[in-house]
Order: C-alpha cells, then structure tokens, then sequence
C-alpha cells in the first residue's frame, strides 16, 4: 500500500506478506512474553494514525515498533518518530526498513533500544504517544511514560480491550479500578475505538481497542502524586471493604482511617470505587493533616 505524505514523499506501508517475509529474514517469532502482535494491515494503520490526529510538526514516541508497521504510518503524516524497542534484533532492523519503503522519511526516525519502564531520557521531546502496547505491560508502561514526559499531551495507544475499559471506566463502573484511577491523574481517558483481531499476526485471542488520553493538569490539591497512588493502592487492595476498613493499614488504624477520610469530606463507609482522583487526593492530603493533628 502506497502512498505520498505531505510533503509528497512515497511511503510504501508494510503488507501480511512483507510482514511474514521480514519476519522470517529475521528469524523472528512473535512471542507471548513480549506480547508480540504485528498489525498487518495498512488500512488499520492509517486509521490508527488518523485517529491519533499526528502532524508534521509533532515528534511521536513509539513503544514496540517491532516490525515498523505502525512505524512507516507514523512517519507517512511528515511527523518525527522516536521508536523504543526492546528487542534488540527488531532495534536493528527498523531503520534498515524504514529506509526501504519510505526512504526519505527515514532521517526522521531515532530508534532507541531499551525496555520502555527503564527509560528516562529521549533524544528529542516527544508530544505525542502512539503506540501498540504489549498487552502484559500495557498499563505500567503508559503510566510510566505520562509521568516520565510531561511533554507528551495526546496519546492513542491499542490495548488490550479489557484493559481498555479499564483505563477509561468512571466512579461507580465495575471495570473502575487502580488503572482507571491512576491514569486520570494524568489525562482524561476515553475509547477511540475497535480493532479487529484479523488484522494481527498472529491472531490475538482477545479483542483489541483503542484509547485517547489528553494531558489535564493533576488535582488541584497540596499532595504528590506518589502519595495519592498509595492511597488508591490501599483504597482498591480490599475492593469490597468501605474505606474506612480498607484504608486501615495505610492510614495507620480504623480509626485513623474514619478521621482522615472525614477531614476529606468523604463517607468513611464508601467503598474506593466510588471516588474519583480528585477525591483520592483530598484524602491523602487529609492524611498529611490527621498526621501533623496528632504532633
């Protein structure tokens, strides 16, 4: 599938048979433990990227580039495109590939060898986050990255459906849990949309979904984000218990917990699937109060 960009270069994005010919020349085999699933299909590449809303002005982080499917439609739209890939094979190949179906989009990209959790610098500052997770590391990776690159103010990633529905359920939802809690502090969440499990090889056995984030800025509460993430961490580790109960051991007692809870406005008998970020920040900055009370 070709076709020029914006600045009328020809991208030619990677077909199922140049997919499995790659592969093969690599002597790569899509692995479950690194949640290898090469998306095969350009028309759902460029959908992806359309619905991300990349221009030419943005620098992209990718995340598991692999085989460069994601990568040639990224780089198609004019934008840069910093790839971190933790397979060290793929590392290598990617450029090699890049300059043979969009030869002179390849000055555009930087690959970046390393496991997405460990780093902490890039060499460029990245504005957006388009990527097709692993499905394993999904969560921890992004959360790793809204924290790490404040720079990065959209994002559209294909997870995992269920994780999907996770990272965007509200208050109240069944699916509402640390994920969904956690991910607001950074953005506001919602779905973007389904992927087929066809346009994978191999085929996934689950079903596959996108999600947009755009950057908001944190409550605006006196407390650190570390502080509030161990309080939605205590909050949802005893799901069924109120909070009075659940927050016991992070609070320091039951009855810690009740005071605390209260000096936030919050009914010590709800449980933490009722509250929203804001409301987990008031109580842990509460906590910070009941504390300072009790010198």
């Amino acid at each position: 599938m070709t076709t020029p960009n914006p600045a009328g270069e020809t991208v030619h994005l990677l077909t199922a048979s140049d997919i499995r010919a790659l592969a093969s020349r690599l002597g790569i085999r899509p692995t479950k433990t690194l949640g290898q699933n090469f998306v095969t299909d350009g028309g759902t590449v460029r959908r992806i990227v359309r619905t991300a809303g990349v221009t030419p002005s943005d620098t992209v982080l990718e995340v598991g580039p692999g085989l460069g499917s994601l990568t040639l439609g990224l780089l198609e739209t004019g934008a840069r495109v910093i790839a971190v890939e933790i397979d060290p094979t793929l590392a290598r190949a990617l450029p090699g590939t890049v300059a043979e179906h969009a030869p002179v989009a390849a000055q555009r990209l930087t690959v970046v060898t390393a496991d997405a959790m460990q780093v902490t610098e890039l060499p460029a500052v990245p504005t957006r986050l388009v990527a097709n997770l692993p499905y394993n590391v999904a969560v921890p990776v992004l959360l790793h990255l809204l924290e790490r690159f404040e720079s990065l103010t959209e994002v559209l990633v294909m997870v995992q459906a269920e994780v999907a529905d996770r990272l965007v359920a509200g208050p109240g939802s069944r699916t509402y849990g640390i994920p969904s809690a956690k991910a607001a502090w950074y953005a506001a969440a919602t779905r973007a949309g389904s992927i087929g499990r066809t346009v994978f090889w191999p085929v996934p056995n689950v079903d596959s979904a996108l999600v947009r984030m755009v950057r908001r800025d944190p409550p605006a509460v006196a407390v650190s984000r570390v502080a509030t993430f161990a309080c939605i961490d205590a909050a949802f580790s005893q799901r069924r218990k109120t909070l009075r109960s659940a927050l016991s051991g992070w609070a320091g007692s039951a009855t810690l917990a009740e005071q605390t809870l209260r000096e936030a406005g919050v009914d010590p008998r709800t449980r933490g699937e009722r509250l929203d970020i804001a409301q987990f920040a008031a109580v842990a900055a509460a906590r910070g109060a009941v504390r300072e009370a009790e010198r």
